[in-house]
């Protein structure tokens, strides 16, 4: 009679959490909230596993990774889960690095749990592409860029996302999600273009204190990440915004100096 009355009081929801990009003091106050009242976490490789912790000890952790190139649980089987538990347990907590709605497939989890009844609530964090700033390169700087194309170095099928061709035509701050398995192509698409001096950086573990990074012309990517042995997971960031991370210490006029240098480069470029 207990188990029964357990069983009616189960409301099956789901909370698709961001994790950010890593430091698990970067988690916000309502991620933190709902750590604490997880009955179940499926977690995924690239959260930070001290966020566990903060769940109840009752709490049943689950990992269900995507190890990039490597064994992983499917979506499908991500899917099955999350209803399983839902049904089962109650309040489920979806727990996936970064942004969960950007290049997460954090949506694809909504729909699904919304079309077999499970209640939902999506809860952001910081995306891998705002930690750079850990490395003194800003998204976005007066004068020097005033937009951001994020884009995606994986596409469903494997291949890299078409829109590079696009947004390296423009001034924009180039940020490519899961790219370095793309990074021949990368290097030669901008090299062909004839901008293959545009500056650069591949950025690891971005928030953290292991962090790592390369910092070059485009046209080098792909050697300096092999000599500096940067593999996946990391951010790739192109664009003349780069550069202000080595000057930062310099006086105004100096940085004016660098930034008008490259828009003259950039214009004979192109």
């Amino acid at each position: 009679m207990t188990d029964l009355l357990h069983k009616k009081l189960i409301i099956p929801s789901l909370c698709v959490l961001g994790a950010g990009p890593g430091d698990p003091e970067l988690l916000t106050i309502k991620g933190y909230k709902a750590l604490q009242k997880a009955d179940v976490i499926l977690y995924d490789n690239l959260a930070n596993k001290e966020l566990l912790s903060i769940a109840a000890s009752s709490c049943e952790h689950i990992f269900v990774g995507k190890k990039p190139y490597g064994d992983s649980v499917s979506q499908e089987q991500i899917h099955e889960l999350i209803k399983y538990y839902a049904f089962s347990k109650g309040n489920v907590v979806r727990l996936k690095g970064g942004d969960p709605f950007i290049f997460g497939r954090g949506f694809e989890e909504v729909i699904y749990a919304r079309m077999h009844g499970i209640e939902t609530q999506y809860i952001p964090d910081i995306s891998s592409m705002q930690a750079i700033g850990f490395s003194d390169i800003p998204l976005t700087h007066r004068g020097v860029s005033e937009s951001i194309w994020a884009i995606t170095g994986t596409k469903k099928d494997g291949s890299l996302s078409a829109d590079l061709q696009l947004a390296m035509k423009s001034k924009a701050t180039v940020v490519i999600y899961m790219g370095m398995r793309r990074l021949h192509e990368i290097v030669k698409t901008y090299t062909e273009a004839g901008i293959g001096s545009t500056p650069a950086a591949i950025i690891q573990h971005a928030s953290m204190p292991q962090q790592r990074k390369v910092i070059c012309e485009v046209k080098d990517l792909q050697l300096n990440a092999l000599k500096s042995g940067l593999d996946h997971p990391a951010i790739i960031v192109i664009g003349k915004v780069v550069s202000i991370a080595g000057v930062v210490p310099a006086t105004g006029m100096q940085l004016d100096t660098l930034l008008f240098q490259h828009s003259l480069n950039y214009q004979q470029a192109v």
